[in-house]
């Protein structure tokens, strides 16, 4: 919805403006750098300024008012040991309690900005001449919205350079960026990031299966029983069923509790595969299916499946049956249609979340095995990302992200971004925002852990601290190996692992095996979406953000994974050891001791019921 500028702020503003005089009025064209690359990212080349009359939609990231409220309203939801609790700096005063997840609105509330910072932003726009019609306040005025910018405008506004840019030596799609922007001096502190601008998708952001190897013809699958990785079996989810011990547990809350999968880069899913597939693998199954969500103008072409998409569905369905299931198609990356000149609507990271975020009702589970290199990603933007992700959690929502493939990093990638040259190990994103339940990979029965489970440590967000305990352990037995080459004081990458090799899938009708933690992802997160639909059918709430609750529960409540390791950027990596380590987490669930242990101290849910889940 457009809103004029002055409506926008007299009717979404949430903070009285009394006692606070009004700003003399700065000067616009003191002009700050917000961020910049000393160049163009590596594996980008640019192509040039876009033609006259190409236009842009920019995102503006709006600082709350209460700064910190929603993450310690994360948290007092969060964690099982948090007592009753009134989050004081909030209006109208919100009672806190472990399980009592926060509805869109409560929300909303937590991130609204000042009317400050709404009345120097629009007094901005004014000056530059922004019709009131392109501007959209959304998620109580959080984010700001300005439709079909001229890129010349863009350019004016931020002090930016707004070029076309390809991934270095392909054809792969035209996105249009800046290697710098900058805000006026007075709006730092107002405005977190302005999107799109320096985010370039690193060559990494694509999906977290990097190998997919042709079968024999398929058999049958229902009747293997033992995982045997090393001597070229194929595994499946009724070996998995049976290692994380899930095959005897039979979903109760169906008419309420929802399994999602995010997907991204027009990886699409395809019914027919799926039907093979569970025939193959869940005999069980009557007429297995999923809804497909198509979010800011994601396709949907089943007849053109990829894997990604694909071993994602068929795992979560074959996992959870008869939970059901939402892939959301998202569309984004600011492609260039080059016949129009006219990109493509938003980042698809961002309008994903945002669409989710704005459902009245969410999926209790989400999937997600996509990521970049975080050090690929402005800081700034990263930040705002991982917020999202936490105000999900404050509504009830268990997020679950792949930890990627390259171990401690691979190639150019462990190479410092400040010019010195030297070695530094390479987590991703979004697996290092704190608020996800990040997923490494294993392999084999007894399990080790997989070379190429991502892990490490954030060098964006610190260490989170419900890892206050076990991470300090690691580091005192890895001692001075590495020093210099990673973050000891960041948040520690992985939560949790599961199976990533061999993984067999079906596409096109033909069966494969995949390796990836993107194949470790959706079994976790089905396993967790298990577990909600026994709290659900007790009439309890969902689990929510999980990690405060996991580290809590102690090694005893996993399968430790002890040894194996995550080489890369010519080192061994990191060793998995008794404990927490950044190769597999905490260790593979375990379902019967997970439920055994769910907190029942959280509320009973809300009434409401789902019809296949929510939109």
């Amino acid at each position: 919805m457009h809103c004029h500028q002055l409506s926008v702020i007299s009717v979404l503003a949430v903070v009285p403006f009394a006692n606070i005089a009004k700003p003399l009025i700065p000067s616009w064209d003191d002009l700050l750098v917000k961020h910049t690359w000393s160049a163009v990212p590596p594996n980008w080349q640019s192509l040039g300024h876009p033609s006259a009359g190409t236009t842009i939609d920019l995102h503006f990231a709006l600082k709350p008012y209460h700064e910190n409220a929603l993450i310690d309203a994360l948290y007092e939801v969060s964690d099982p040991k948090s007592p009753k609790h009134v989050l004081s700096n909030t209006s109208p005063h919100m009672m806190m309690i472990y399980g009592a997840h926060l509805s869109r609105e409560q929300v909303a509330q937590l991130v609204a900005p000042h009317t400050e910072t709404l009345e120097l932003v629009n007094s901005w726009l004014e000056y530059h001449g922004v019709p009131s019609s392109t501007i959209s306040l959304t998620h109580g005025g959080s984010w700001l919205t300005l439709t079909g910018v001229p890129v010349s405008k863009a350019n004016e506004m931020l002090g930016a350079s707004y070029q076309l840019y390809r991934p270095t030596g392909t054809n792969d799609t035209i996105i249009l960026r800046t290697v710098g922007y900058a805000l006026p001096a007075v709006l730092h502190t107002h405005v977190q990031t302005v999107v799109p601008t320096t985010y370039f998708a690193s060559m990494r952001t694509r999906p977290q299966t990097p190998r997919r190897r042709p079968l024999e013809a398929t058999r049958d699958m229902a009747s293997r029983t033992v995982l045997r990785s090393r001597d070229g079996h194929e595994v499946m989810p009724s070996e998995l069923r049976s290692l994380y011990r899930t095959a005897t547990y039979v979903p109760a809350a169906t008419d309420k509790n929802v399994l999602a999968v995010a997907g991204f880069m027009g990886d699409y899913a395809s019914p027919a595969d799926l039907t093979a597939f569970m025939k193959q693998c869940r005999t069980d199954a009557i007429d297995p299916t999923f809804r497909v969500v198509q979010v800011n103008g994601g396709g949907n072409d089943p007849d053109k499946p990829g894997s990604e998409a694909n071993q994602n569905v068929q795992y979560a369905q074959a996992m959870a049956y008869p939970t059901p299931l939402i892939f959301y198609s998202t569309g984004g990356e600011m492609k260039l249609d080059l016949g129009t000149n006219e990109p493509a609507t938003g980042d698809e990271w961002l309008e994903w979340l945002k669409f989710v975020l704005h459902q009245e009702v969410v999926p209790q589970t989400i999937s997600i095995s996509y990521g970049f290199i975080e050090k690929g990603v402005p800081l700034q933007y990263a930040k705002k990302l991982c917020d999202l992700f936490s105000e999900l959690g404050a509504r009830g929502v268990s997020v679950i992200v792949a930890s990627g493939n390259g171990g401690v990093g691979q190639g150019e990638n462990c190479i410092a971004k400040d010019g010195s040259g030297k070695v530094q190990f390479s987590p991703d994103f979004p697996a290092s925002c704190p608020y996800v339940t990040s997923v490494g990979g294993t392999t084999d029965n007894p399990e080790v852990a997989a070379e190429l489970s991502g892990g490490g440590f954030s060098i964006h967000f610190p260490r989170p601290k419900y890892q206050n305990y076990d991470v300090p352990v690691f580091l005192e037995k890895l001692g001075s190996q590495y020093t210099g080459l990673y973050n000891a004081a960041g948040r520690g990458i992985p939560d949790l692992a599961a199976q990533a090799l061999n993984i067999r899938i079906i596409e096109g009708n033909e069966a494969f095996v995949a390796d990836g933690t993107s194949c470790a992802v959706p079994t976790v997160a089905a396993i967790i979406s298990l577990l909600n639909d026994y709290l659900l059918s007790m009439g309890r709430g969902p689990l929510g953000f999980l990690n405060p609750w996991l580290y809590g529960l102690g090694p005893s409540s996993f399968n430790d994974i002890t040894s194996g390791s995550n080489p890369g950027c010519g080192t061994d990596g990191f060793s998995a050891v008794a404990g927490w380590d950044p190769v597999t987490g905490l260790g593979t669930p375990d379902f019967l001791r997970l439920q055994a242990l769910v907190p029942w101290t959280n509320r009973p849910t809300k009434s409401t019921t789902l019809s296949g889940g929510p939109p």
